[in-house]
């Protein structure tokens, strides 16, 4: 039996993934992709989470002691600049004075790299990092200073030093899908406003027990900014060039 819907990721097979699509158009294919749908079945969806990305830089940018901040980064491609730069735009609105220090592994997955460059980086006067790669954070667990996190909600790897970080949720894409192909509507289509904030897709992790210790007027903050984003009257950059330090 065929399925109805097939998810999955076509980064770095595009053409291999959008090649078997012609050969099904019976079947509705949705893949994470930085390129566009094609018609009548390849739909595509993203990590559009640039949106608590700045909102984590707007906390990171009123925490700093330093006014130096260490992002530790994957490989410089749009779906990762864009959430880089909405970091650090949140961070340089917050603060002016921030300086930002900007590196990236070359891979997705190199804890222990990404835990290296993130020590560089707070031997360079960091007092905060935004570990967009996993390892980061040991670094910043290690000298007892914060981190933040990325995709998911992280907290529980180092409770004591993740504060917060953007979060995807896939839910309010998969569930659309299921109910146009379930309808008998299922067209191919760009999928990116179901990975905002206003639609559900994306979120700030839980501030867990740093909501105790965070000032007030930030918390404020950042849940004043976070409505404003999700009603529709506050637009996050979408900057996808390479963002290099400062």
């Amino acid at each position: 039996t065929k399925p109805n819907i097939i998810f999955g990721d076509a980064f770095g097979n595009e053409e291999a993934v959008r090649e078997v699509a012609t050969d099904y158009p019976e079947i509705a294919f949705v893949f994470g992709s930085g390129l566009s749908p094609a018609e009548p079945n390849f739909s595509v969806f993203d990590n559009w989470i640039h949106e608590p990305a700045y909102l984590s830089g707007l906390l990171a940018g009123n925490l700093t002691e330093t006014n130096i901040i260490g992002v530790v980064a994957g490989f410089p491609v749009p779906e990762v600049n864009r959430i880089v730069n909405a970091f650090i735009q949140g961070a340089r609105e917050a603060n002016p004075d921030v300086q930002v220090k900007v590196n990236f592994i070359n891979s997705w997955f190199d804890p222990a790299v990404a835990k290296s460059v993130a020590q560089t980086q707070i031997g360079e006067g960091a007092d905060l990092i935004f570990a967009e790669r996993f390892g980061a954070q040991e670094a910043a667990e290690e000298n007892g200073l914060r981190a933040f996190g990325n995709m998911s909600d992280q907290n529980a790897v180092a409770p004591d030093t993740i504060v917060t970080g953007p979060v995807w949720h896939m839910e309010p894409t998969v569930n659309y899908i299921i109910a146009q192909v379930g309808a008998g509507i299922y067209t191919s289509q760009d999928l990116k406003d179901f990975s905002s904030m206003s639609k559900g897709g994306a979120s700030l992790a839980p501030y867990h027990s740093f909501e105790e210790h965070l000032p007030e007027s930030v918390i404020t903050l950042i849940a004043t900014r976070q409505e404003s984003i999700t009603s529709g009257l506050f637009r996050v950059n979408i900057d996808e060039n390479t963002p290099v330090s400062d």
